[in-house]
């Protein structure tokens, strides 16, 4: 009959940072995500070597994570800014109205009359 369960023991060293935090986690596991300690390691150990996997398979995948977290938190800051400034998308079109830059004047054309007047100025210097 083939074996369908393991069972192996786990050992941390508290004077080891690693294995301290790896403990406290394990101590505050939310037990309706995780309902023992092996579906969390199992989670865990799953998680982090696919994780490698992926990394070796792709060396930009990281910087692309990263990319897009800041991207996402941008775009979460603006969302928060409109939504306490009140106003929304009205609010920035009002805002946008008011530093409008007026368009500069339409050159003038220059009359019969305007180049016979600087015609005379010059002749007279």
């Amino acid at each position: 009959m083939e074996q369908t369960t393991i069972n192996t023991n786990i050992r941390l060293n508290l004077n080891r940072p690693d294995d301290r935090q790896a403990w406290e986690y394990l101590q505050a596991l939310d037990r309706k995500k995780y309902k023992s300690y092996s579906r969390a390691v199992v989670a865990a150990v799953n998680d982090y070597f696919s994780r490698q996997e992926r990394l070796a398979a792709d060396p930009y995948l990281e910087t692309r994570e990263k990319e897009d977290a800041f991207l996402r938190k941008v775009l979460d800051t603006i969302r928060e800014g409109m939504q306490a400034s009140g106003a929304g998308l009205s609010g920035l079109a009002a805002l946008l109205q008011g530093i409008q830059t007026t368009a500069p004047p339409a050159e003038q054309t220059m009359t019969d009359e305007d180049l016979d007047t600087a015609m005379d100025f010059i002749n007279s210097l």
